[in-house]
């Protein structure tokens, strides 16, 4: 753990009747308010510990948060994993390591790719995104053992009546338990379905540059251009020179690939937290912009990026991360930047007036300007 970040003393441990487990969140906080586990991981564990469970149990676990799951059962069943999350599954590799467990003993699927069965066993944890969820249980059918079970866990508060919908569609009859710590649990009895057909990816149209847009199930604003980045597009920046340049949290790839389209000599790196969205934003760069040369990364920001290694940094930041609303993400991805760019480099952002990252952005930078704004956005150059 690094040694500027501190974890209060009564740090909560995961108490189960298959472990006891000291865990922690990704990205790493100092002075961390939040557990990395809830009530309804406790409730997905004593139910499976209930049921039973041997060494051969084939354990298929989807969305994950932070590994709770993964690190209480991988000494006790043939565990796979699988989310959207790449600071999910950094968080899963830590603890892990930090509970004296062996980074084999949990296989990680990223949520783009389907989890090869069958499975006993399908604990999932219902993400804010339903068409993820969607997603994901089409992506079970045929990867079932005979008398399978699945169960999905959320805090009440965060279960919308559709997610058992979803479940009773794609899988079968759907029973759900009574509320334990504000908890609950939805149980599916997989039956005999037809081959369902994904309705995703879905595509929009883009006329200004003229772009068809492929967006994968858990892509932030899938169905239509967020209007934060459509008040950033008509301002990026534009230059004759060579630059390297990062879209920093890219999603669907669509400003790495309006400002590749007016930079011709620009060199694009495009990174994002979510697996479906690097896939997306591959895909459209590749559709857009054929085999101009691009990377693709699916990482924790910049926080492998070398330093001083960019001369541009575009961002359109996020202000949550699952159901946790702050800022906690944007202000590491700015710290983030200005530890990439050279001297002189340049982050540009997007961001809701309220949220104040002007202000937030003299504190890294030596010059913070605001390029243009909306009744509700403003767009943003910080010179380092």
């Amino acid at each position: 753990m690094p040694a500027s970040l501190t974890y209060p003393a009564a740090m909560p441990t995961l108490d189960t009747a298959f472990a006891q487990l000291d865990l922690i969140r990704q990205p790493e906080m100092a002075d961390e308010p939040l557990q990395a586990f809830d009530a309804a991981d406790e409730y997905l564990l004593a139910h499976l510990h209930e049921q039973g469970l041997n060494a051969d149990s084939r354990v298929l676990l989807l969305n994950d948060g932070f590994g709770a799951l993964a690190c209480s059962l991988a000494p006790h069943c043939r565990v796979t994993s699988s989310g959207d999350s790449h600071l999910g599954f950094l968080a899963l590799q830590k603890n892990l390591a930090r509970n004296g467990l062996a980074p084999e003993s949990v296989r990680f699927v990223p949520a783009n790719e389907t989890p090869d069965g069958p499975f006993d066993w399908v604990l999932l944890r219902v993400p804010k995104t339903l068409a993820l969820l969607e997603e994901q249980l089409i992506r079970l059918h045929g990867q079932l053992a005979p008398g399978a079970r699945v169960i999905a866990g959320a805090m009440i508060k965060h279960l919308p009546r559709s997610a058992g919908e979803l479940m009773e569609r794609y899988i079968g009859p759907l029973q759900a338990s009574l509320a334990v710590k504000k908890a609950r649990l939805l149980t599916a009895t997989p039956a005999d379905k037809p081959a369902p057909t994904s309705p995703y990816p879905t595509r929009y149209q883009l006329d200004k540059p003229a772009l068809e847009l492929v967006n994968h199930a858990n892509v932030f604003c899938r169905e239509g251009l967020d209007i934060g980045t459509r008040a950033f597009l008509p301002h990026l920046p534009k230059t004759l020179t060579h630059q390297r340049v990062a879209d920093l949290g890219c999603g669907n790839g669509v400003l790495a690939i309006a400002f590749a389209l007016a930079n011709p000599q620009a060199e694009l790196t495009l990174v994002d937290e979510s697996y479906m969205a690097v896939q997306s934003a591959a895909e459209n760069w590749h559709a857009a912009l054929g085999e101009r040369p691009a990377t693709f990364r699916a990482a924790d920001g910049l926080a492998d990026q070398p330093k001083d290694s960019l001369d541009l940094v575009l961002c359109n930041p996020p202000f949550h991360q699952q159901q946790v609303v702050g800022d906690f993400l944007a202000w590491r991805m700015f710290q983030q930047a200005r530890a990439a760019l050279v001297t002189g480099g340049e982050l540009w952002i997007v961001g809701n007036r309220h949220l104040g990252y002007h202000a937030k952005l003299k504190r890294l930078f030596r010059g913070v300007e605001q390029v243009a704004a909306t009744p509700k956005f403003v767009v943003l150059r910080a010179t380092k």
